[in-house]
């Protein structure tokens, strides 16, 4: 009995030491616990760097490009930092996302954003196998807090992080609007991001169009878009596209069979990388850029910031027709390469190619003005060197890739010779206009925009030789009452100094140096007579002409002199095709319109222009001067329009077979020396219009054979209509101009039986001199 206390005694500490660490242990516990959660909590709380508000979640910053969107819904281009256009769950097919969730997340449909099993699993083998992050981790990573650090202190924070902004994509969005997301936000390389880009850049289809195993590639490019690139990789691409394709099989959404079969079919790409310099419309679009920068400053959004053309996912509906601009374009790169071929032939024997008429002084500066606007002198320039050195770098040679109407070509010459290579290119221009609406159909800058990237529609004014003598037909038509059936002498004239502004004594000749006597208006603007011209203005005098021209919306300035009846007037394509048009719209000037509306990435229109338009001449005078311009495809400069082979001369290509039977009204124009030769055609529902010639003026062809409107220009306007009369769904009129009621002008008085003279009456044979300028 004495010995019950000692044992009791014994036993006491062991009983207190276990109490003691159950204690310790739940204190420990709880204390973790709370700390785990006072972690997320001040996670959540943005204590560990800033955390998305609801507003963020609601709208997250993704980036998005501005798209550019043709009239019959056809994706023009992008401007974007990031090649990323957003599109909706219903876009998507259902391969695509079968293939994502079975890939990537096959618990998807069950969990809230984490799932449990796949992370303790993954903690339980230390990530051995793979990490455990859902398709909405993978999207909170991507929309708000990108790779993170190393340090595992930050990436246990970044990791929280991760786990309470998928919690809250969870409750914001359903499944499916998160699975849009992710692919929304997802980078495929080669300048793709997003799923319809990449849809694009690797298949040329839109990613509704996408089969089961491009949907498994693209899909598979998830895991390391560089390593499963299939551009680069296509073997590893392939592999990893099977693994996909298993994965279907293994959730069910694909037969082994069909499986078996797919994952032996090589990787077929349609590879469309998206470029600033490709596609469709290059000039149109950088026109349009251009364009932009300007309206994003006086159109603000409602908090007062700009607009951002490059990340807020704007798009510009604009009134390109896709088809006509793919038609405008053909046509110019058809009768480009053949004339240019033509330009190579005639250049052999010039010495001084592919300059005509100049001098080694006058040559020599305009090589060193292209050197000095080359992007090799600005490089050099920001380098600190000095011109001698710049100059000297010009003469060594190097490996360059050069333009070529048979695809680029690499080659090794020296930066001198690549510029008087360029200068022999030929250039153009082509706009086609709606005129009762003002809508820019097809808008063709260049040949080539990679390599020359000057536009010769809105940006390059140049002389209009006889295309704007129908401007001084319309004068003598409104102001002196006459009718195309008036008649005037076809013979020797001159304006004497002091009329006019003339400072010397003005003759103007017909190139020929023929006279014909008494002439119908109509037929002198079929011929495009010189005399008749020069005869009209100075009945008007040039001060009306210039307003009337003014008010038809050209906007160069024009000399007040009577010169400017043969056509010594630089104008752009985009103002003269505006002009002519108020001709076809009953004496109504329209301005070019290129934007229907633009929305914001919500869909709201937040800008739909208002056309700008004024009356000009009435109906009558406008039909009498369409009726002029239809004696010029009847049998004036434009009468090959109406035969079989479209050529001319000694030309030594066929030319193009148009064969046109219905009304065309137009002109056709060529300038001093052959520099710009011009086309403007009219049917009553397209008015579309064509310039062709070198960059610098001094470099043309020889003969007016060549170098005229009729020949230069012409052939693209007739392989253009031919091609959108050869597509039903253009609607393109073959109408007759509307009549108005009650016209009592007398305008058919002359049924041409062959052309009387080439287009080689314009001013090309004249000196500037000679017009007291």
């Amino acid at each position: 009995m004495a010995q019950k206390p000692n044992n009791q005694s014994k036993s006491t500490p062991v009983v207190k030491d276990i109490k003691y660490y159950q204690k310790k242990f739940w204190k420990l516990f709880f204390y973790g616990l709370g700390s785990v959660f006072l972690f997320f909590l001040f996670a959540s709380w943005g204590f560990f760097g800033k955390m998305p508000s609801f507003e963020d979640l609601e709208n997250p910053n993704s980036n998005l490009a501005t798209e550019i969107i043709s009239s019959d819904g056809v994706t023009l281009g992008k401007f974007y930092n990031e090649n990323r256009t957003a599109i909706k769950f219903k876009d998507l097919p259902k391969s695509l996302v079968d293939a994502l969730v079975s890939t990537e997340d096959e618990r998807f449909y069950e969990h809230s954003g984490i799932d449990a099993r796949r992370t303790f699993g993954a903690a339980a083998k230390l990530g051995s196998n793979g990490g455990a992050s859902t398709i909405t981790q993978q999207l909170a990573k991507l929309l708000f807090h990108g790779e993170g650090s190393r340090f595992p202190l930050f990436r246990l924070v970044q990791k929280a992080k991760e786990w309470i902004i998928a919690v809250r994509l969870e409750r914001q969005y359903t499944k499916n609007e998160i699975i849009a997301l992710y692919f929304n936000q997802v980078d495929f390389v080669n300048g793709a991001v997003g799923i319809r880009s990449a849809a694009k850049v690797y298949f040329n289809k839109e990613p509704r169009d996408l089969n089961v195993e491009e949907s498994a590639m693209l899909v598979g490019m998830l895991t390391n878009p560089s390593l499963f690139n299939p551009v680069r990789r296509p073997e590893k691409a392939m592999k990893r596209r099977n693994i996909v394709l298993g994965q279907l099989v293994r959730n069910h959404h694909l037969e082994e069979s069909a499986k078996k079969m797919l994952e032996k079919k090589p990787i077929v790409l349609n590879f469309h990388p998206e470029s600033h310099l490709d596609g469709t419309a290059t000039y149109f679009r950088e026109y349009l850029r251009d364009y932009m920068k300007n309206w994003v400053k006086e159109n603000k959004k409602p908090d007062g910031e700009e607009y951002d053309i490059y990340g807020d996912g704007l798009k510009i509906y604009t009134t390109i027709d896709s088809k006509i601009q793919e038609h405008a374009e053909e046509a110019v790169a058809a009768h480009m390469k053949n004339l240019q071929e033509e330009f190579w032939i005639q250049q052999k024997q010039n010495k001084n190619a592919p300059f005509v008429n100049i001098t080694p002084e006058e040559t020599d500066k305009i090589i060193k003005q292209a050197m000095k606007n080359s992007e090799r002198w600005r490089v050099l320039k920001d380098d600190d060197k000095t011109d001698e050195e710049i100059i000297a770098s010009f003469s060594k040679k190097t490996k360059m890739t050069v333009f070529t109407w048979n695809g680029e070509r690499d080659t090794v010459m020296t930066p001198l010779d690549s510029i008087r290579y360029y200068k022999h290119f030929l250039q153009a221009g082509l706009m086609s206009m709606e005129p009762q609406t003002g809508q820019v159909k097809a808008w063709v800058g260049g040949i080539n925009y990679k390599y020359f990237q000057y536009d010769h529609v809105g940006q390059g004014a140049r002389q209009v030789g006889s295309t704007f003598k129908p401007f001084v037909y319309a004068t003598a038509i409104e102001q002196l009452g006459m009718s195309p059936c008036d008649t005037l002498l076809d013979a020797p004239f001159m304006i004497r100094k002091g009329r006019h502004h003339v400072t010397e004594d003005w003759e103007p000749r017909n190139s020929d140096q023929k006279y014909r006597g008494m002439m119908t208006l109509k037929r002198a603007l079929a011929n495009s007579v010189n005399i008749i011209s020069a005869k009209l203005i100075d009945k008007t005098g040039p001060e009306a002409v210039v307003e009337l021209t003014h008010k038809l919306g050209v906007t160069s300035e024009i000399p007040v002199q009577p010169s400017i009846a043969l056509g010594a007037v630089d104008i752009t394509v985009e103002d003269m095709v505006a002009a002519y048009s108020t001709f076809a719209n009953q004496g109504v000037y329209i301005k070019p319109q290129f934007i229907s509306r633009i929305e914001d990435k919500n869909g709201a229109v937040i800008y739909e222009p208002v056309p700008e338009s004024h009356d000009v001449l009435n109906k009558d005078v406008t039909f009498a001067v369409i009726k002029l311009l239809e004696g010029v495809t009847e049998g004036g400069s434009g009468e090959r329009l109406r035969t079989e082979s479209g050529g001319a001369g000694d030309i030594r290509w066929t030319g193009y077979p148009y064969v046109f039977k219905n009304p065309i009204a137009g002109k056709t124009g060529t300038s001093q020396n052959q520099s710009d030769g011009w086309f403007i055609g009219m049917v009553p529902n397209l008015v579309t219009g064509v310039w062709v010639g070198c960059e610098d003026r001094s470099a043309h062809f020889k003969s007016i054979t060549y170098g005229q409107g009729a020949t230069a220009a012409l052939p693209i306007w007739g392989y253009f209509m031919k091609k959108c009369y050869e597509d039903p769904d253009l609607q393109i009129s073959k109408d007759e101009f509307e009549r108005p009621d009650g016209f009592n002008i007398k305008v058919d008085c002359w049924t041409p039986t062959k052309q009387v003279e080439k287009d080689s009456t314009d001013i090309e044979e004249q000196n500037p001199e000679e017009f007291g300028l």
